[in-house]
């Protein structure tokens, strides 16, 4: 029984002695039973009050959230499986769990920083200086390029190990600008707008490729974006110089082509109008050597039908024709034509105007 108490009883009773003797009475007074349950039970609210500090204090538990994982360390020493996203348990004191984002992050090589954009760790996004490169004859060129990549959730624990939390700076960056030098390297300057698809491609591919060479393939590649390719200010008059001949160039190949369409149809038009006056010229001819055809066949044919017989009776008839205009006008002359009686001419000779022809 606590001290306390005992002093309570022992003033309570006053210290009164029995009366059935001189001296103290050594039977002291019992405290009631719910004092005692409470006195055994204070210790142990004690420790469980002290249990619930240290829990505070310590605070034994970790919450991942997805795009994360934990890091377990036991005595200074990373497990190699990470711990995914939920509600995880440790020892205080002798474990430890370091939280790592495993979502997508960005680098900005630029010379014009965006200041809409909010940057730091906790966004994953962050600007860098540009990166400077010589070309294939040593000008000075800056790049503008964005990449963005992931840090592999997997092998997480032993990338911290190894590259430590400022593991951008030692595996990214050195890539980046590394791979964006080597390849502007094999270019002249001034061809570097033209070929900038063949360049990115070929940017992408050299980083992914370093990147796989890491042991234990830390890091994810997603993209990587050529923004802008700065040049030599001499370098870009030179192209604009280039590129105001080449569209004169090509301003006069195309009035050169339209003319040459505009002669070729005027000289198939004037073809079509000469071959279709040909062919109706033609048509004319062959139509007259027809009609000639014909009409020598048919003189052909008349002249196979003039026997004596029928010429001698055509003379009759023709001579009775004469016989019968005498009849009429004694005073008519009649010449006859040399060769025969066909054809016959006569003439009156009362109206001199009028002539009679007869043609057999």
């Amino acid at each position: 029984m606590p001290a306390d108490l005992n002093d309570y009883f022992n003033k309570k009773n006053g210290g009164k002695k029995s009366s059935g003797g001189s001296g103290g009475n050594n039977n002291k007074p019992t405290p009631p039973e719910f004092l005692k349950d409470f006195s055994k039970k204070t210790g142990l609210l004690y420790l469980l009050m002290a249990l619930v500090v240290l829990f505070v204090i310590a605070k034994p538990f970790v919450v991942i959230e997805s795009g994360e994982v934990g890091i377990k360390a036991t005595a200074g020493k990373y497990e190699p499986e990470p711990l995914g996203p939920g509600f995880h348990v440790f020892l205080p004191f002798i474990q430890t769990v370091k939280i790592v984002d495993t979502k997508v992050r960005s680098i900005n090589y630029t010379t014009k920083p965006t200041d809409n954009i909010a940057f730091g760790r906790e966004t994953g996004v962050r600007n860098a200086s540009p990166i400077t490169a010589l070309d294939k004859r040593g000008l000075l060129i800056s790049i503008d390029i964005t990449v963005q990549y992931r840090l592999r959730p997997e092998t997480a624990p032993q990338t911290i190990a190894t590259y430590g939390f400022s593991w951008e700076e030692k595996i990214i960056n050195p890539i980046v600008r590394d791979v964006v030098r080597s390849v502007i390297g094999q270019y002249k300057a001034e061809e570097l707008p033209v070929k900038r698809n063949e360049i990115a491609t070929q940017i992408r591919q050299g980083i992914e490729e370093q990147i796989e060479k890491k042991k234990g393939h830390p890091v994810e590649l997603a993209t990587v974006n050529l923004r802008e390719i700065i040049l030599p200010p001499k370098i870009v008059e030179q192209i604009e110089r280039v590129q105001i001949a080449k569209q004169e160039a090509d301003r006069v190949k195309l009035e050169v082509e339209r003319a040459k369409q505009e002669a070729e149809k005027k000289a198939a038009l004037a073809q079509g109008d000469a071959d279709a006056r040909k062919i109706r010229a033609q048509g004319a001819a062959d139509a007259i050597k027809i009609e000639a055809e014909a009409k020598a066949y048919e003189n052909k044919k008349i002249g196979e039908s003039l026997t004596p017989q029928i010429l001698s009776l055509k003379q009759i008839e023709v001579q009775g024709q004469f016989n019968e205009a005498l009849r009429v006008n004694k005073d008519s002359k009649i010449f006859l034509t040399p060769g025969g009686s066909v054809p016959n001419i006569w003439i009156d000779a009362k109206d001199k105007q009028k002539t009679t022809t007869v043609n057999q």
